[in-house]
């Protein structure tokens, strides 16, 4: 249960955590009764499982790409109707596993937590709340707003579809191997807005466009796309922008594409 059955694997980004009650917090963490289901990413020894599993009435899958973990959870819940996927989250098509919305929660590999947010992102549709576990850098990248030096493509990209909380910050002694950073857990429940108001792929390659040269102004960060910002937004960083900033910068270039 604490990790001591299973050898975590660096090339997975394996951390296993161990403490119980954290366990327990985060799978509390996350309003089951909206949804139709609820698909824990990486359950790895199952600590988060455990929990899951506790919930009265959960419709709840885990899929898990560690062989070593599959049979060591198929060993554990040997009996209990198979809910564990073998498999690659980044591969699966959510609606072959849930019908209805649903949530995603785990502790996510910490070397893929940036392409599973990408993933929820494309299924945004789907997926109604997420609870995750990751890197707290990239926690603070994802919940902090413009003007901050984190705020970046994903922090912009997942607020204008999620309301994003930070919940608690969870110290490298509760894992096993301990991971060299602090952790931490967030909290994402998707926002009333269904459309955006603008190109969506323009906005998401204007976004990325204006990080990708975060350190210039965006008259010349856009330049090389032969996007020409109006003058409100020229001589200002990708930073300092909002969702709604972005919105309005893309109907701008809109205009002229």
């Amino acid at each position: 249960m604490e990790g001591d059955f299973v050898k975590a694997k660096k090339h997975l980004g394996q951390h296993f955590l161990k403490d119980q009650n954290i366990a327990r917090k985060i799978t509390e963490a996350l309003d089951i009764k909206q949804w139709s289901g609820v698909l824990e990413v990486g359950p790895g020894t199952g600590v988060l499982t455990h929990w899951l599993l506790e919930i009265p009435g959960i419709n709840f899958r885990a899929v898990e790409i560690d062989n070593e973990s599959v049979a060591f959870l198929e060993k554990r819940y040997a009996g209990r109707e198979p809910f564990i996927i073998r498999g690659d989250f980044l591969r699966l098509e959510l609606k072959e596993i849930f019908q209805g919305r649903m949530a995603v929660i785990g502790n996510f590999p910490y070397n893929i937590s940036s392409q599973i947010f990408f993933k929820i992102l494309e299924n945004r549709e789907q997926v109604g709340e997420v609870v995750g576990m990751v890197q707290k850098e990239v926690a603070e990248r994802i919940c902090h707003g413009p003007g901050s030096k984190t705020y970046g493509i994903l922090s912009v990209l997942l607020q204008a579809f999620y309301r994003i909380d930070y919940l608690f910050t969870v110290a490298e002694h509760l894992f096993v191997p301990p991971p060299k950073v602090k952790s931490a857990v967030i909290r994402l429940v998707r926002n009333e807005r269904m459309e955006l108001g603008c190109d969506e792929q323009l906005f998401f390659r204007v976004v990325k466009a204006g990080f990708n040269q975060r350190r210039k102004m965006l008259s010349n960060a856009l330049k090389p796309f032969g996007w020409h910002p109006p003058e409100e937004f020229a001589q200002q960083r990708a930073e300092q922008l909002s969702v709604d900033d972005f919105i309005r910068l893309t109907l701008a270039l809109e205009k002229v594409e």
